[in-house]
């Protein structure tokens, strides 16, 4: 109990907790001192009764995908007949039509991601990038640091050189999917064909370093003990102390219908709680999303009180997490009135937090 009670005035001093200490207030305290804790550190970092969100669309070039990830009920297998299959690699057309009516519902962005097509090289992606740049004043965010490891093996890159020419093309931010769980003994489970931590914190840094921002993701709720998830969030929080290019973290759960993963899903306490831990632990990230994809509606409205200042996006479209089975939406109309009716105050935002 005292060292408890000492790790909970290092909270309230804003003093740096470590993974132990971590691990120690998520197993020991009770589900509303932590929510207490996370919700006065949120206003500490963030004083205003705002809560930002983002216009966007998730659009997912292709759904084939070597990686096979074990938790994934989207990808589909290569060399199939795509005539007969599912598989698929967008058109230009298809592409143009989707940022189109993103823009015309008042889109400021699109999340661009895929699966690791083995026949798609750094030519490909340096051409889809330009043609929305020829055509389009949007903002994109994409490219998951598997995508790009993967990008770059397969031209026979550095990762350092494949940002630079994805850069250029137009790639303005990149998504912290991917991330799943880095402890690799884990991610050898779940993903044995996907990179591993430290190729994915290589890729984060290396595109800090050239004046890129990105987010942090951690998808829990799977083969992971809750020592992983204080390992992940550590790994985390070192990269940003070195290179201050996260925007914000984003803790989601594991959605197991549909995947090769049989588990009993997260409960919506267990998210909170660790949503809750994200705040208190990292001291170095300002933002601190919810995750009305998984959880629905009226839990991403209390998560609004358990440390989370950002509502993510509107999504006007969604399929990884739609495909194992949850098919939460929400229109911008809709996000906006959780917000006003949790006693707070709904501000678009742009993907580096600017309110628009």
């Amino acid at each position: 109990m005292d060292s408890l009670n000492h790790i909970l005035k290092k909270i309230e001093d804003n003093q740096r907790i470590d993974i132990n200490e971590g691990l120690a207030l998520f197993r020991h305290t009770d589900f509303l001192t932590l929510a207490n804790l996370a919700n006065q550190k949120r206003f500490d970092t963030h004083p205003e009764k705002i809560i930002t969100y983002v216009v966007d669309r998730n659009i997912n070039y292709t759904n084939i995908c070597v990686s096979g990830c074990r938790f994934c009920a989207f990808y589909e297998p290569p060399n199939q007949d795509q005539n007969k299959g599912k598989g698929y690699v967008i058109s230009k057309q298809e592409l143009f039509d989707k940022i189109q009516e993103t823009i015309d519902l008042g889109g400021t962005q699109i999340l661009l991601q895929g699966g690791m097509h083995p026949d798609l090289e750094i030519d490909y992606y340096v051409d889809l990038l330009m043609y929305i740049k020829d055509n389009f004043d949007i903002h994109i965010h994409g490219f998951s640091p598997p995508e790009i490891d993967f990008i770059a093996n397969k031209s026979c890159l550095t990762i350092s050189k494949t940002i630079s020419i994805l850069r250029k093309a137009g790639l303005a931010s990149i998504p912290g999917g991917g991330a799943e769980i880095l402890c690799d003994d884990i991610r050898e489970k779940v993903s044995p064909n996907k990179c591993l931590s430290e190729q994915w914190l290589e890729v984060m840094r290396q595109a800090h370093l050239q004046g890129m921002r990105s987010s942090a993701t951690m998808m829990f709720g799977h083969l992971e003990k809750d020592i992983h998830i204080f390992e992940h969030m550590d790994k985390i929080r070192r990269l940003q102390d070195e290179t201050k290019g996260f925007t914000a973290f984003i803790p989601w759960t594991f959605q197991p219908d549909n995947t090769k993963i049989s588990v009993k899903k997260k409960t919506s306490v267990e998210y909170l709680r660790v949503l809750a831990m994200s705040r208190l632990f990292f001291d170095n990230i300002e933002n601190i999303q919810a995750s009305w994809v998984t959880q629905g509606d009226k839990i991403a409205q209390t998560a609004l009180f358990f440390g989370a200042n950002d509502m993510g996006s509107t999504m006007i479209e969604e399929n990884v997490v739609a495909s194992a089975g949850v098919d939460f939406m929400l229109s911008k109309e809709e996000l906006t009135r959780l917000i006003t009716k949790a006693g707070f105050e709904p501000r678009q935002r742009d993907c580096y937090y600017n309110l628009i």
